[in-house]
């Protein structure tokens, strides 16, 4: 059996989390930084590097404790280190090295984009590869096809406004909390999601990209008209406000399921995932099982649980990294960028 701590701080959540064999989860701590942020309406990287130096060190002790787990019985550390705010990276980056040294443990670097690829896999008892996995999330929307845990090749990705930015973008433009995603998830409940026309834009018919700044801007000009950014708000009803959010929703929703669909047929491969922040969307996760169901793929979604930014899934990924003889050195180092 290996023991992994993982350690993940690349945005506005500090978690961090203690996995068994890259799969059995023993603990998994986060706290979120959302109340520090609201006012600001995103994520503001000096708050989020402060917040995570602030409590990063109770959230390990955390996590240990949870697992009942010794320093001494931990094989490996593993941390996030890339894609993300560079200075809350560092954060996390710095804690593991120091550990990694201190405990005298090997040590990787993780890209949290593909540790959401194969995060569905995590408490399965069996790895669903090869799949096509799906990853939606604030910062990023991407397609990888999945051969194993270190066999990880991008399909697609978003070309700007990845589906989480957009469902926070499209949430500001109709006066609603941050973050958007949940609450256009609520209030979209009670609308109508064929009430508006919004484009959906493919890119193509064999683009396995994304695109979603034409639906935000759609959804800006039709709140307040062509050419505006103020002044429409006041004039919607609840009810208008509903039938946008919906509408909005089914737009983004229909693009993902097409794109999944596609990549599913160019590969030939017959397993969806998803996974990502956008992946705890109910009406996301029920077309995209319906689409498989309907085509008799096997669709597997990440337990909400781990569908945030989350250290169960760094650790999982990590310890197959190991395995795979991907070790990182102490002068491991921080990357805004994906690979």
């Amino acid at each position: 059996m290996t023991t992994v701590l993982g350690i993940e701080t690349s945005c506005d959540e500090t978690s961090a989390a203690v996995v068994d064999d890259g799969r059995l989860v023993r603990s998994n701590v986060i706290t979120s930084q959302v109340d520090l942020h609201r006012k600001y309406g995103g994520v503001v990287p000096e708050i989020a590097s402060r917040a995570h130096l602030e409590c990063l060190d109770v959230i390990i002790a955390e996590a240990l404790e949870t697992a009942r787990c010794r320093p001494s019985e931990v094989d490996a550390l593993a941390v996030t280190n890339r894609p993300g705010l560079v200075g809350a990276l560092l954060i996390g980056v710095t804690a593991a090295k120091t550990l990694s040294w201190a405990w005298s443990k090997p040590l990787t670097g993780v890209d949290h984009i593909r540790a959401h690829a194969v995060s569905a896999a995590l408490e399965l008892g069996k790895p669903p590869w090869p799949a096509v996995a799906l990853v939606a999330s604030g910062g990023h929307t991407s397609l990888y096809l999945v051969r194993s845990y270190t066999d990880v090749e991008v399909l697609g990705r978003t070309t700007d406004d990845a589906a989480g930015e957009a469902f926070d973008k499209v949430a500001a433009i109709l006066g609603l909390a941050y973050p958007g995603g949940p609450e256009i998830e609520r209030l979209a409940r009670t609308g109508d999601p064929h009430a508006v026309d919004f484009p959906r834009t493919m890119l193509g018919p064999d683009s396995l990209d994304f695109s979603f700044s034409g639906v935000k801007t759609a959804v800006l000009y039709h709140v307040h008209g062509c050419g505006r950014t103020t002044g429409g708000l006041e004039r919607l009803g609840p009810q208008n406000k509903a039938d946008i959010a919906a509408s909005f929703q089914q737009v983004v929703i229909d693009v993902l399921v097409r794109k999944a669909m596609l990549a599913a047929r160019q590969t030939r491969c017959s397993t969806i995932t998803l996974g990502g922040g956008v992946a705890a969307n109910r009406t996301l996760r029920d077309a995209l099982a319906a689409a498989c169901a309907e085509r008799r793929y096997t669709f597997f979604a990440t337990p909400p649980a781990y569908c945030t930014d989350n250290a169960a899934m760094i650790a999982a990924l990590g310890c197959h990294q190991l395995r795979a003889g991907h070790a990182a050195a102490l002068d491991l180092d921080a990357c805004a960028s994906a690979r």
